[in-house]
């Protein structure tokens, strides 16, 4: 039986105050006109590691799906090892700006004391390639996957995986420094503890430790990364809760706020409707991803939300999609195309309200293994990894809609999003009441 990944709040976290106003932020009228984004905007495509890669080595994660428990088997994933030449230059032909992509510790590391040539190999062509066809690399050090070895060491639980995480990093650091890409040190930390919980790899009292531990971390190598290149961008990706931002992700930001370059925000979902509570990755518990609420005006309530905490830092969307069941329509008949454009408009209205978003990167290229499951589709071009044994990439409606919006710098100014908004209490209260965003008359 397949269990599709559910989402919803962390519920152990603690509740900090919410931001200050920021000045330079226009509080939302009607008569707001947006503009099109600069040639400098980064426009983006999202990927993971181990999500897309196949071919996986010993892990945390390749462990639970061997107990069973994932779900589906993870075979080859979408095989980007193999393929990555060919997806590359479909990102290319969108014509994206930045390409993320995952360097896999469990890969290039296999034992505490060896590194892979081999594997550090296939990543400098990867990088090597993405920049031939125009794009800047996006790279995360961890996304959710360490190796066999540190499980048996007791992964987050035991005191010296901050260390041990650190002699890989700054190995990886050293080698593509001189590339000058952008930096993600942990994809969505306040998930990745949740995803921990989930999986059984850490208990609830062992929780904060471990976020701790993720932020000891991220300075650390953040410093190392700014010895190799002071003009670095380095953030921790954020995977923003509607509704509960505050309680679930101030702790990660409060710790490593003085050593982000940039705020990295991940939006996908609104709070559920029946309950009124926040959705995050992480839980088996709730509706199928793919039945989640989507209001598209909430990823203006994110940027602004840490526009105003963030006054000094420029913000980029480092992931946002829209989930389908095994690639078929949406039961609410929102086409991915739709949700596209709906949400390229809230961020050129962020924008024309003074927010300093400065790129979005499309979740994601492909569709991948989505945390137990390949049920969830998100790829811009998707792909059948349970009947398909080519793997052949089928473009969706939103390839030729995400390629028309880069041409264009966004949706044109006369552009309505498909759908109204929503009741303000279903999409970010009480921010989403207390300072309501409209369409222009």
């Amino acid at each position: 039986m397949r269990t599709p990944l559910r989402r919803r709040a962390l519920g152990w976290l603690a509740t900090i105050a919410a931001a200050l106003l920021l000045p330079g932020i226009t509080m939302p009228t009607a008569q707001a006109t947006i503009m099109p984004f600069g040639r400098d905007f980064l426009w983006g495509v999202a990927s993971s590691g181990f999500q897309s890669e196949g071919h996986a080595p010993d892990s945390n994660w390749t462990r639970y799906i061997a107990s069973g428990e994932a779900g589906d088997d993870y075979e080859n994933s979408v095989d980007f090892l193999s393929r990555y030449i060919s997806d590359i230059n479909l990102a290319a032909h969108l014509g994206v700006r930045v390409y993320r992509v995952g360097i896999e510790w469990a890969r290039v590391q296999p034992q505490p004391d060896t590194w892979d040539d081999t594997a550090f190999g296939l990543y400098d062509n990867v990088i090597t390639r993405i920049i031939a066809a125009g794009m800047r690399p996006m790279l995360t050090l961890d996304h959710w996957v360490y190796p066999g070895w540190a499980s048996d060491r007791g992964g987050w639980r035991n005191p010296g995986m901050v260390e041990d995480w650190l002699v890989n990093m700054r190995k990886v650091v050293n080698r593509y420094a001189s590339r000058n890409p952008l930096w993600v040190t942990f994809n969505e930390p306040a998930a990745y503890v949740s995803t921990e919980l989930r999986i059984g790899a850490i208990t609830p009292d062992e929780a904060p430790v471990m976020l701790d531990r993720i932020a000891e971390a991220h300075n650390a190598i953040y410093d190392t990364i700014h010895r190799n290149l002071p003009a670095a961008q380095v953030t921790s990706n954020l995977g923003y809760v509607a509704g509960a931002e505050t309680e679930v992700n101030q702790p990660i930001v409060d710790r490593i706020a003085d050593k982000l370059d940039f705020i990295g925000v991940d939006y996908y979902f609104a709070p559920l409707p029946e309950t009124s509570k926040a959705v995050q990755g992480g839980s088996n518990e709730g509706p199928a991803i793919w039945e989640l609420p989507i209001h598209t005006e909430g990823i203006y309530y994110a940027l602004r939300h840490y526009a105003r905490q963030f006054p000094d830092r420029p913000l980029y969307v480092v992931e946002n999609g829209m989930p389908t069941e095994d690639g078929k329509p949406r039961t609410d008949g929102y086409t991915r195309s739709d949700h596209l454009r709906d949400t390229v408009y809230w961020l050129q209205r962020a924008k024309a309200d003074g927010i300093n978003v400065v790129g979005y990167n499309y979740w994601s290229l492909t569709d991948n293994y989505e945390w137990g499951s390949y049920t969830p589709r998100f790829g811009l071009y998707t792909v059948d990894v349970r009947n398909d044994p080519r793997l052949s990439r089928q473009p969706t409606d939103a390839v030729d809609a995400y390629r028309g919006i880069i041409q264009s710098g966004g949706v044109p100014a006369g552009y309505r999003p498909t759908r109204p908004t929503a009741d303000c209490e279903l999409v970010d209260p009480p921010d989403s009441c207390d300072g309501t965003v409209s369409f222009p008359n």
